[in-house]
């Protein structure tokens, strides 16, 4: 028997979770939306294993007719108090809720009018978020997302979120959220791959997703901070890989062999939380003539930009993702034949 499940996503990426699923095995693809995938999951598949998705509920109820008025409120409500909740346990419930568009309500009333309902009949607290307040770790988690006129009531599957890692022991300033690194890494295509570098790796979460796709590669992580350094080592010590490289080394002099890179993926400083430092601090030109200079002739770069596509590339594939309130772009690039001015 089939379960619906609805796999949650950074925007830009669902195209990539839904292959993540079709390639995994884990079910049949019945639909996409803003953020979302819905698939009918494999019996016995083993839904945490999704990289590239933020998270994955086990769909409740899905309510067609949820209008932009306050009536959809009670619409809600109802469908909540329909849900076959047998089996279920917790010390509580809470409720998170999301809608794509504008709306004559506000989340928060999302919230409270469905988290009621599912508390109810299990005779359990039920704790809002509404003045801030910040739910028990234990309690059982519920997710509403609306778009257009239907909505989702889902359960979270895990007892936490798929992109908190249990790797990521310690973080740094702008460190890569987990589920855009495994789709970098999908993107790079790393079978068969010998050695792949991350020339910025701050705290080693694009090498750590690489590993879990191509485990016999050579991983290699450079960062001008010694500190990152210090939690790529903890993280990828925590990830179980033995097979990691790491160096302190300035962005614009790598230390490696021309030719010498099958795959780079890297996530430039931005500037926004991390600024550029040593040869990076005016442009990142010397970067892209690193990475250029590195890779080998048939190699791929897999990067996160906000300026536009490096020069000495040439863009094989684009996809635009939304991250804290930007719209960079995941790009595939291979190296431009001929010399490139310095």
């Amino acid at each position: 028997m089939h379960t619906f499940a609805v796999a949650r996503a950074v925007h830009g990426i669902e195209a990539l979770v839904a292959t993540e699923i079709r390639r995994s095995r884990l079910g049949v693809v019945r639909g996409v939306r803003h953020r979302e995938v819905w698939f009918e999951a494999a019996p016995g598949a083993d839904l945490t294993g999704l990289r590239t998705a933020d998270d994955v509920l086990l769909a409740a109820a899905v309510v067609d007719g949820i209008g932009h008025g306050r009536s959809a409120l009670r619409r809600l409500a109802l469908a909540a108090r329909s849900v076959n909740l047998g089996g279920l346990a917790g010390s509580g419930v809470e409720v998170s809720a999301s809608f794509v568009g504008r709306r004559n309500y506000t989340r928060f009333e999302i919230e409270d009018a469905v988290g009621a309902e599912l508390a109810r009949p299990l005779r359990l607290p039920y704790h809002s978020r509404r003045d801030g307040a910040r739910p028990p770790r234990d309690a059982m988690s519920w997710r509403v997302t609306i778009e257009g006129d239907r909505a989702l009531i889902a359960l979270r599957l895990a007892d936490r979120p798929l992109h908190r890692r249990a790797y990521k022991t310690d973080s740094i300033r702008g460190t890569l959220h987990p589920p855009v690194a495994a789709a970098m890494a999908a993107l790079a295509r790393l079978g068969g791959s010998g050695t792949v570098l991350d020339p910025c790796c701050g705290a080693g979460t694009t090498l750590i997703e690489a590993h879990a796709l191509a485990p016999d590669a050579r991983l290699l992580g450079f960062d001008h901070d010694p500190a990152a350094l210090r939690a790529a080592t903890a993280n990828a010590r925590a990830a179980g890989a033995a097979v990691f490289g790491w160096g302190v080394a300035d962005g614009g002099r790598i230390p490696l062999a021309g030719g010498s890179v099958d795959r780079v993926l890297v996530n430039p400083p931005w500037g926004r939380q991390v600024p550029p430092r040593g040869l990076l601090a005016r442009d990142l030109g010397p970067l892209w003539r690193e990475v250029r200079r590195v890779l080998a002739g048939d190699g791929l770069a897999v990067a996160l930009v906000h300026g536009g596509i490096p020069r000495g590339f040439v863009l094989e594939e684009a996809v635009r993702v939304s991250l804290s309130g930007q719209h960079p772009v995941i790009a595939v690039l291979r190296k431009e034949a001929g010399r490139v001015r310095r």
